[in-house]
């Protein structure tokens, strides 16, 4: 209907916004400094601590956009946002067995993910991205 309120993002879809940027910019934080501490391995090592570290980057920087589109109500950033968290958790788990500095700040950041990935798919916060779905479409929702 043309007199319905547009559908509001709840509070538990604000915080995982909010925690998706925080995660991202602490990404790419974790990212710059697993890069540059290839000073700090073994030769043979160098090549595999830089491609961790460049892919923690990158992967968070595509984590800032997608927090945005979340917050819109994007349902293909909540794919996406869940699939990057997917590789960066592999990233981090490889980061954390293969060097031993930056096993306490990955895990960290790997638990906040996995809990932010799963704070997308709960009931309050997927009932906001149908409704927003339903209204680009215009479809009525069956609520």
């Amino acid at each position: 209907m043309a007199d319905e309120a547009p559908a509001r993002r709840g509070a538990v879809l604000t915080i995982v916004v909010v925690v998706v940027y925080v995660l991202a910019f602490a990404n790419v934080a974790l990212g710059i400094l697993v890069l540059l501490s290839r000073y700090d391995v073994p030769e043979a090592d160098v090549l595999t601590v830089s491609l961790l570290g460049a892919g923690i980057i990158l992967f968070g920087l595509l984590m800032v956009a997608l927090a945005s589109a979340l917050a819109r109500g994007s349902r293909l950033a909540r794919l996406l946002l869940t699939g990057y968290v997917g590789l960066l958790i592999l990233l981090q788990l490889v980061t954390i067995i293969s060097t031993d500095v930056w096993d306490i700040p990955a895990t960290v950041q790997l638990l906040v993910q996995a809990g932010a990935v799963v704070l997308i798919w709960v009931p309050p916060a997927s009932r906001y991205f149908v409704a927003r779905a339903d209204r680009r479409t215009g479809a009525a929702s069956a609520a």
